[in-house]
């Protein structure tokens, strides 16, 4: 069973910076994992998204540049770094595995992912 565990939300000044962190179990290594965000009233967007190689990241436009999403080399862990950080990027962020068997849809889509976190809290002020 896939255990996805988030951490590294929290308050922060626009401009400032936070690393999320992903804790994973129970799955495999070379599947496909990705980062969503959900805002008060808003639909659950994806944000970034890793391959399972590494060699393939995708970035919804509004982050690029900004946001960096890695894993590491045990590959149990998926991080994403985010600088530069905008009152717009305040939400509830998730981690998500476990792709269906078709090919994934850009910008990546919540139906497209059957194992998600708990999400941690990203809170940006001016």
């Amino acid at each position: 069973q896939v255990q996805l565990v988030e951490s590294g939300g929290g308050s922060v000044q626009a401009g400032g910076s936070l690393r999320l962190s992903c804790a994973a179990s129970g799955y495999t290594s070379t599947t496909y994992m990705a980062w969503f965000r959900q805002a008060p009233g808003k639909e659950r967007e994806g944000v970034a998204g890793l391959s399972g190689g590494g060699g393939s990241t995708w970035y919804t436009d509004s982050v690029k540049g900004r946001f960096t999403i890695s894993q590491d080399n045990a590959k149990t862990t998926l991080y994403l770094q985010m600088k530069s950080l905008k009152q717009e990027d305040s939400a509830m962020y998730y981690c998500a595995a476990c792709p269906s068997d078709r090919a994934l849809r850009l910008p990546l889509r919540k139906a497209d992912f059957g194992c998600w976190g708990q999400g941690t809290q990203v809170t940006v002020s001016s």
